[in-house]
């Protein structure tokens, strides 16, 4: 296991890249292929690594027990946060977030072929893990102590922190004080927004109803800056690298863990598992270079798994 590390922004030259990631129609879909490598071939772009799919897995686990009853895993996602957690109109799956849930679903022993993934806004997580609508959430989800009430956490796979998406030129901030007298945009409602309207930031802040407007608008010049947790932040630079940059000074601390039936206490230590394994093995670092890294941040390492 590896000390919890904070995320360091570095600039690299940045190559587009295709990410493979799952086929799927609509709101949900069912992974057709296996958890395969990019189709990168040319250059030095990163690949994203494969994942071998474990035999013969068997614990005392309700979840588990209904996952290979119905022969698939479900797991809830994101499907509106590029390299993170996203899915394009062809209903493809691509995204740091669905790399690390393809891993542990091959740990569990299921396929990226027997996977199901289903889109979950963040309000209705907790309702899609306690009515059983999912088997796992993997998807920006922060733990906390209020959360761990309704849900079970393993994790964390990766620390984030609120940070800032600036233009790429803008060397006048570098960091949330030297916001003073500038336009802050977050979505309604955020923990980042809250943040920002505190008076001792003396910043103006707009809010939107999606972080695409509020990126909208700091390339439009309409704002200086976005602010969210900086795993979601890294994939909008990523998608426009020459324009965008991430400043790299987190503010507050985002331990993103891996969601489930709060009493399945089997699986939660199954997932750690893999997460710690796939951590050390390098799985997730690949993973991270394909995917969030091609933000220019560079990765430090899995937080310390909290097991409990």
């Amino acid at each position: 296991m590896k000390p919890c590390k904070s995320a360091a922004f570095a600039a690299v030259s940045v190559l587009a890249v295709t990410l493979t990631a799952t086929s799927c129609s609509g709101d949900s879909g069912t992974a057709e292929s296996e958890p395969s490598s990019s189709t990168a071939t040319l250059g030095d772009r990163p690949r994203l690594p494969t994942y071998k799919v474990a035999t013969d897995v068997s614990f005392d686990s309700p979840t588990l027990t209904r996952a290979k009853k119905a022969g698939k895993l479900v797991i809830g996602v994101k499907s509106d946060q590029p390299f993170l957690g996203y899915q394009d109109e062809t209903g493809t799956r691509s995204g740091f977030d669905i790399e690390v849930a393809k891993m542990v679903a091959a740990d569990l022993g299921f396929a990226a072929r027997s996977i199901e993934f289903k889109t979950f806004p963040t309000s209705r997580r907790e309702a899609a893990i306690a009515s059983g609508d999912v088997d796992l959430y993997v998807g920006t989800y922060t733990i906390n102590e209020e959360r761990k009430k309704k849900v079970g956490f393993a994790g964390p796979y990766y620390m984030a922190g609120a940070d800032l998406l600036v233009r790429k030129n803008d060397r006048t901030i570098s960091g949330p004080y030297s916001l003073q007298n500038k336009t802050v945009c977050s979505v309604t409602g955020s923990t980042a927004l809250l943040e920002m309207q505190k008076k001792e930031y003396r910043t103006t802040t707009v809010s939107t109803e999606t972080y695409s407007e509020c990126v909208a608008k700091l390339l439009a010049g309409e704002v200086d800056a976005v602010t969210t947790d900086d795993a979601i932040l890294k994939g909008y630079a990523a998608q426009t690298p020459d324009k965008l940059k991430v400043v790299g000074a987190p503010f507050t601390e985002e331990p993103y863990g891996i969601g489930m039936d709060k009493d399945d206490k089997a699986l939660r230590d199954a997932v750690n598992d893999a997460i710690e394994e796939h951590d050390a093995n390098g799985d997730q670092e690949k993973a991270y270079d394909a995917t969030l890294g091609l933000s220019g941040s560079l990765y430090e390492g899995a937080p310390l798994v909290e097991r409990y």
